[in-house]
This record gives C-alpha cells, sequence and structure tokens, in this order.
C-alpha cells in the first residue's frame, strides 16, 4: 500500500462537472492498492496518515498531526501509484490490485481513519475525477507499508 499526503489550505473534488467532496485545511491523500495488501496494512495506513506531524506549532515547526489542528482529510483512490515506468515510456499497472479488492481497501481505509476522528471526505473510486486543491508548503509525504 502507498500513500502521497499533500498539506493543504483547500480542494475541491469534481466527477463530470459536479461537485463531489470538498476540504478546507488539511489533507489530500493520493492513496494506492497493491495487488495483495491486507486491512492490516489499510488500518496501519490510515493511523499514519491521521498521526503524521506534518502541521507547524506555535514555534513554526512541523510537530502537529491533522487531528491536533482539527484538520479534514481527502482520500482518493490512485491506482497509478503503482504505475511501473522503469522500462520504456508508458506505465505497467501490473502491481496494482484489481478493482474490486482495491475499493475493499479504499473503503476500510477510510473508515479506519474516520474511526481515529478526523473528518475524510472520498473521492469517487474509478472515476475520472477533477482535484483542484490550494498546496500549504509545499509539504509532500510518500509512505509505503
Amino acid at each position: 500500500m502507498r500513500f502521497v499526503a499533500q498539506r493543504v489550505k483547500s480542494a475541491t473534488l469534481h466527477v463530470n462537472g459536479k461537485l463531489v467532496s470538498e476540504i478546507g485545511y488539511g489533507l489530500v491523500v493520493f492513496f494506492g492498492v497493491k495487488a495483495g495488501d491486507t486491512q492490516a496494512q489499510a488500518k496501519k495506513c490510515a493511523e499514519k496518515i491521521a498521526a503524521l506531524r506534518v502541521f507547524e506549532d506555535e514555534q513554526g515547526k512541523m510537530n502537529l498531526s491533522v487531528q491536533e489542528v482539527k484538520g479534514e482529510v481527502l482520500l482518493v483512490s490512485q491506482f497509478t501509484l503503482y504505475g511501473d515506468a522503469r522500462k520504456g515510456n508508458r506505465p505497467s499497472f501490473t502491481e496494482a490490485e484489481r478493482p474490486e479488492r482495491a475499493n475493499e481497501l479504499y473503503e476500510y481505509a477510510a473508515a479506519c481513519l474516520r474511526q481515529t476522528g478526523v473528518p475524510v471526505k472520498l473521492g469517487v473510486f474509478g472515476a475520472d475525477m477533477k482535484i483542484l486543491q490550494e498546496n500549504n508548503g509545499p509539504v509532500t509525504i510518500i509512505y509505503e507499508g
């Protein structure tokens, strides 16, 4: 399982021109599921997202989590995080999990993240999503677990 978390001031997600999700201060998290990944990994990722200390404290040091700053998370499924472009110019996605199982783990990760008390908004699994975000920093964290 892999995710890319970006600290944002705000973000919106549209599908077919319709607003689906919107967050204020918090994290946009692009979430990829690899073939063979488990619920235990999804839960660990959710806990990591909630606890990442990437928000500044009173001294300007990145020392606070999205939980502590009362931020929100926009969790977006993204199988292309498992695109392998080492050979040629067209990425291979053979490492990505089948859509049905990937969606199950994506939904499970969202549920686990909500259990931490962080407000979570979702994208639309498998849809062509348009995401507009105002990065804050920018701060981008890549995690694999």
